[in-house]
């Protein structure tokens, strides 16, 4: 291992080309350091050097890059100079344009002078007809193709076509024919023009095929997809006839706009016109954003329509969105028309290229479509969600949230995309665009912790999803437990499922946005130990001072483990009765028939009892008078329970059917007679409601009465003394209920 005032010596050299030279002695002579340094050169200076002599040299170095620190940041401007300078250098560029005005037709004059002086004027006629030579071929080829392939893309056109995935086979089919036919066109054209094009040719050639003649037709087969101007039956989008003809006419006139401004550049270049000498770049790059400005205020309406869609459960936020969409593309359009003006007043040649190269148009074709690519996902999400498990107002929310949950996951990835898709338009290395000021590996950091966010988020989506859905369909029919039971608790439960799905949900999002965050944290470069170390400690000190709360949360536990109750089931702990209506990690709340809702933490719980468990025996107690025959009222009763087994709507709640248990005790006013069944958890109200309806009317058909209390006055010598006065009959009343009030019953 080297001194370390030899490694100090070595970084030295390597900072510098030469640097002064030093005396052996401090009179005159000097040692001269060589500008490449060999670690045997670096041990021969060392020895020939004084410590002095190295410590001077260290000085005089660390002195140069103090003093060209202080030079950086004296440098380094304030944002409001920086705003002012490039305010400058954009007034400048369009002074520029403004002093190339008058020179612009006579430098295309010059453009096609240089054409021509290189070609020829009958070489210009040759190529011109050796162009349209290879369209045309091109163009035979493509319709030869189409006719030959006819069969494979027939299809039935009905008028009121209302299936869409008929509509979109329909516009897919048609939509890939044209795309291969156009694929046909550029590899004929492509092949042909090698063939009787020279090198040079094809490259005046090619860029006036591929931006004038290829690319808006692509444009069109896209712009006939989507809109779909003369089919309206099948059109994809939310948009009346007249809007899709206008936006379908003009879009094709702004991709031939587009594809012109990028060829009449190209072509320039190759003619030795640089932007200097004309700037019709400027121009035609102002029409194109003016052109869109235009579009989109006059087809406000329709893009509106487009944006909202026909989904029915679109939000307010959706409802702002296709309302300032027009605006927004404006707004885009404006914008990306700043930063070409800024970036051509840079002069940067590697910019330049990438701007006539178009990136700045597929930039604003991305910014423009991701609104579009909202809605293309609200409508995918609409027809391609699986179908509404269960029935009722607690399937329909949690639809709607599943439905929200998808939308969700499209338009983090839908904006990943465009991100990248930006980024690669302009060859750009994110992690470079995030370094901005900072370094490399900062900028890689920041990159990595955006994305392991997003996938985090993602995946919670992606759980809450799965959950939400099998938790809809497990508690879809326990949502009218209060009707079956009516009101008076008692129903069945929900399954064992719906009991845990709740807290597997909160665990599982826990979980998701622990380790996401701390890999996010770790991504930035931070340690993670000490954290895990800190929850750890935490979690001992919650231990420790929070038994009671931990008692409750592993009493919880093992009550799920036991499954001793569900949501949905009713309940007696310690003398409070309710349905268990929400769990928690520590606690369960019970909410009573007729309204107060306990908590109850689990700690606390010494006895359940579960009245909604698998089955339930109710008993029927009746009383008639003491002259009734008990096997008739058993008759009575068989007969019912199997009428009711018979009985579509009653039959399924019933375990065992409704029966006679003969005579059960006698009273002072009859006997007792019971019956009972075996039903279902939170069926059995409904069914004691209607055996005691049809007890009633057979009773009445068979003529049995139910026992009443009476009460009965006996008055000696009333047989003697028929008419009472007015003074005995108040004595009798008052007698009579004074044996009333005492509970007698006189005979």
């Amino acid at each position: 291992m080297l001194h370390p005032l030899r490694l100090a010596l070595a970084m030295v050299a390597a900072l510098s080309l030469a640097v002064p030279v030093f005396a052996q002695d401090t009179s005159a002579s000097s040692v001269t350091i060589p500008e490449d340094l060999t670690p045997e050169q670096v041990d021969d200076l060392v020895a020939r050097m004084s410590d002095d002599q190295v410590r001077a040299i260290l000085l005089e170095r660390l002195d140069a890059v103090a003093e060209q620190k202080a030079a950086e940041k004296a440098n380094v401007e304030d944002p409001l100079t920086e705003i002012n300078e490039i305010w400058a250098e954009m007034v400048s560029s369009w002074t520029h344009v403004l002093t190339t005005l008058p020179r612009i037709v006579t430098a295309q004059i010059t453009a096609f002078g240089n054409f021509a002086d290189t070609f020829g004027t009958t070489g210009v006629f040759t190529l011109l007809g050796l162009v349209l030579s290879v369209l045309l071929v091109g163009y035979v080829a493509e319709k030869l193709f189409i006719f030959l392939t006819r069969h494979w893309h027939e299809a039935t056109e009905v008028a009121d076509e209302a299936d869409l995935w008929g509509a979109a086979r329909y516009l897919f089919r048609r939509f890939c024919r044209e795309i291969a036919g156009l694929i046909v066109f550029y590899v004929v054209v492509r092949a042909f023009g090698r063939g009787v094009l020279t090198p040079e040719q094809i490259i005046y050639a090619g860029p006036f095929v591929f931006y004038l003649i290829w690319v808006p037709r692509l444009g069109a087969a896209v712009s006939r997809f989507v809109l779909a101007p003369q089919k309206p039956q099948f059109r994809l989008v939310n948009i009346d006839d007249h809007w899709a003809k206008y936006l379908h006419r003009n879009l094709i006139g702004l991709l031939i706009l587009i594809g012109f401004t990028l060829f009449i550049l190209r072509f320039n270049g190759l003619n030795d016109i640089t932007s200097d000498d004309t700037r019709i770049g400027f121009w035609l790059n102002a029409a194109i954003h003016i052109y869109i400005g235009l579009i989109a205020w006059t087809a406000r309406e329709g893009l509106s329509q487009m944006m909202l869609g026909t989904d029915p459960d679109h939000t307010k936020f959706d409802e702002e969105v296709s309302h300032y969409y027009p605006y927004f593309a404006i707004g885009v359009s404006v914008a990306i028309w700043l930063l070409v003006e800024f970036l051509v007043a840079q002069r940067d040649p590697a910019v330049m290229r990438v701007l006539v190269n178009g990136a700045h148009f597929t930039t604003m074709f991305w910014l423009l479509i991701a609104p579009a690519l909202d809605t293309l996902i609200r409508g995918l999400v609409r027809h391609l969600q699986p179908p509404m498990s269960g029935e009722g107002p607690l399937a329909e929310r949690a639809h709607r949230s599943a439905k929200r949950s998808y939308i969700r996951i499209g338009r983090v990835i839908a904006g990943l995309f465009v991100v990248f898709m930006i980024a690669n338009a302009w060859h750009l290395d994110l992690r470079d665009v995030a370094s901005a000021g900072v370094s490399a590996e900062v900028g890689g950091a920041v990159i990595e912790f955006l994305l392991i966010i997003a996938i985090g988020y993602i995946l919670n989506e992606v759980v809450s999803l799965w959950i939400n859905r099998r938790l809809a369909k497990e508690q879809t029919a326990a949502e009218a437990l209060d009707e079956e039971a009516g009101g008076e608790g008692g129903g069945a439960g929900g399954s064992r499922l719906a009991t845990v799905l709740p807290l597997l949900r909160i665990t599982a999002q826990i979980t998701i946005a622990v380790i996401f965050g701390l890999l996010a944290l770790g991504a930035l470069g931070i340690n993670i130990t000490p954290l895990l170390a800190g929850a750890g400690v935490l979690g001992l000190a919650i231990g420790f001072g929070a038994q009671k709360l931990v008692a409750d949360i592993v009493g919880g536990i093992f009550f799920l483990i036991d499954d001793a109750f569900r949501v949905g089931e009713y309940v007696d702990v310690g003398g409070t009765m309710g349905t268990v209506e929400k769990i928690s990690i520590r606690s369960m709340q019970l909410r009573h028939h007729r309204g107060p809702v306990h908590t109850i933490p689990y700690g606390e719980i010494q006895k359940l009892t579960n009245f909604s468990r698998d089955w339930v025996i109710m008993k029927l107690k009746f009383t008639v008078p003491f002259d009734t025959d008990p096997n008739k009222v058993k008759k009575i009763f068989k007969k019912i329970g199997a009428e009711m087994m018979q009985d579509e709507t009653h039959k399924d709640g019933f375990l065992q059917p409704f029966k006679s248990q003969g005579v059960f005790d006698f009273d002072d006013v009859g006997m007792i007679i019971r019956g009972k069944f075996m039903a279902k958890p939170g069926k059995q109200f409904t069914l004691r409601k209607e055996i005691f309806n049809r007890v009633k009317a057979e009773f009445n058909a068979n003529g049995i009465d139910f026992a009443r209390r009476e009460v009965r006055v006996a008055i000696p010598g009333l047989e003697e003394n028929e008419n009472l006065s007015e003074e005995q009959k108040a004595a009798v009343g008052a007698a009579a209920a004074d044996a009333v009030n005492k509970g007698e019953a006189p005979a």
